[in-house]
């Protein structure tokens, strides 16, 4: 599965489909590829837009999670997209919560999975271990409940970051800042309807994260998926799917009078 990724002025996007937009902001080792099944069903509905973030491209002074969020408030305006259903997984998911906590006027609703922002295990204190296949491995597979949902493919694009000395020095200035930045203090100021997927078995933003998400938004809804990990839409994206659809579906019904 194959998506077109196009260049407009500085922006690199994939936009597929018609109706609201519903922007996917991908994590620190995040790609096009953690979307595919995503992008392959809500195309169908709406219009599916996946920004790609400058993770490596920023100076080291913007390599941090407020220096993302800027692109995205860029990205959106330059694009003037309406109505967005912003979604983020991981250091996406932060980025999400830094945009609208600063410019919630564009956006309807806000997904979140996976999430940092509150609490995150990193990659470890020994991380990056550069040239260390099989430690790379072991870490990428601890994303998921199911280890066989690191491909080689994957493993060897994580491998392939860590191992340029340029783009590892931006990970860890980007780790650090999504560290650095709790918004805990701020979140009740969150007034869109938000949903919160979350795997049973996260070993990165444990499941105690987003009850603690849930507690602090105010109009947020949870859902626990078992036998999953970090990244729900990847490892169970038919049952992602579904939850997210009827999410979107309620936000669109007429209010009813009592």
């Amino acid at each position: 599965m194959s998506f077109e990724v196009k260049h407009k002025d500085k922006f690199r996007f994939v936009e597929e489909g018609e109706g609201e937009p519903l922007v996917l902001l991908h994590g620190l080792f995040g790609a096009l590829s953690n979307f595919e099944q995503l992008i392959e069903y809500f195309r169908q509905h709406n219009k599916v837009v996946v920004p790609i973030l400058p993770l490596f491209e920023l100076d080291i002074l913007h390599s941090t999670v407020g220096g993302l969020a800027k692109f995205v408030q860029k990205f959106l305006e330059g694009r003037d997209y309406k109505d967005v259903h912003l979604l983020g997984n991981s250091l996406g998911g932060h980025v999400a919560l830094v945009h609208v906590l600063k410019h919630p006027e564009r956006v309807k609703s806000l997904i979140l999975t996976g999430s940092s922002g509150l609490f995150e295990n990193g990659m470890g204190d020994s991380y990056p271990k550069r040239g260390d296949y099989e430690y790379i491995k072991a870490k990428t597979e601890l994303t998921f409940y199911d280890p066989k949902t690191a491909t080689k493919e994957l493993v060897d694009e994580v491998y392939g970051i860590v191992n340029n000395r340029i783009k590892a020095i931006k990970i860890i200035s980007l780790a650090k800042s999504a560290i650095r930045n709790n918004l805990g203090e701020e979140l009740n100021q969150i007034k869109l309807p938000t949903l919160l997927v979350w795997g049973n078995n996260d070993n990165i933003t444990p499941p105690f994260v987003a009850r603690e998400f849930n507690r602090l938004i105010p109009n947020s809804e949870l859902h626990f998926i078992d036998k999953c990990g970090h990244a729900p839409m990847m490892e169970v994206p038919d049952e992602f799917n579904i939850i997210l659809h009827k999410f979107l579906k309620k936000l669109n019904e007429p209010a009813t009078v009592a």
